[in-house]
């Protein structure tokens, strides 16, 4: 059975009530491929989780942008899994470069993330990538599988994760992986996992795209053997999004 098509829209610290009412309208009322073909999930700020979730059509899901590490307590400013399935919120986003840059979250924090989520029922995109200054010392392979290595390290079930590679340096930038620069990694990812987990994992797991994903480039991206779709972040704002969840 091939692995079906998954595009996600990362909304990011954007919006307001009125606004994202205006997204989910947009989503809601587009003519797109089946949830046979293509899952997508959209990833509102906290805040507006409970609206989207009940506005938005039922064949698309939601994801929140981030949960905290452990059961909730005395951690001011962070969201529970628990909390998450609370709400009925099936995804959750992990290990996104700009937390790992900014907030200086390690590979094993990340790890241990992605395998308290699992463990609480939900369901992650799991996020790794390079910087450019990785990228030109050539050391991208190294990078993404020591960060993959820090989650495989947790988990022993791999059903319920997406695994998005983002070069940190095509994230907003416009810059953005060639075709061939974006099957290299997701083919190295892959045969990593065949290496160091398992056949079945490597053949089943879906390796998503992210980095200035746009109608214009999708095509040619969701073409390569080792793409399975894509993690949009700007685009997902805008109408832009219809056109990549055409493209598989």
């Amino acid at each position: 059975m091939g692995r079906k098509f998954f595009v996600g829209g990362n909304w990011k610290c954007n919006g307001t009530t009125e606004e994202v009412k205006k997204i989910v309208t947009m989503l809601n009322e587009a003519e797109v491929p089946s949830e046979d073909v293509v899952e997508v999930v959209v990833s509102p700020p906290y805040v507006f989780l409970p609206t989207v979730k009940s506005i938005l059509r039922p064949d698309f899901h939601v994801a929140a942008q981030n949960c905290w590490v452990k059961k909730g307590g005395a951690f001011t400013g962070e969201v529970s899994a628990e909390m998450l399935v609370n709400l009925g919120i099936p995804w959750v986003i992990l290990g996104h470069s700009e937390r790992r840059a900014l907030l200086n979250e390690s590979n094993e924090f990340v790890g241990d993330k992605v395998a308290y989520a699992l463990s609480q029922g939900i369901k992650v995109i799991a996020c790794v990538g390079e910087t450019l200054e990785q990228r030109e010392a050539g050391s991208t392979v190294t990078v993404v599988a020591e960060q993959t290595k820090a989650i495989a390290e947790k988990v022993s079930d791999w059903t319920n994760i997406v695994l998005a590679y983002e070069p940190v340096w095509a994230i907003g930038t416009g810059k953005v992986a060639s075709p061939a620069q974006a099957q290299e990694v997701h083919f190295e990812l892959r045969k990593w996992l065949k290496e160091n987990v398992s056949a079945e994992v490597a053949a089943s797991t879906r390796i998503i795209y992210g980095g200035s994903v746009n109608g214009a480039n999708c095509k040619e991206l969701a073409g390569q053997p080792d793409v399975d779709g894509f993690l949009v972040g700007g685009a997902s704002l805008k109408v832009i999004i219809l056109g990549i969840l055409e493209c598989p």
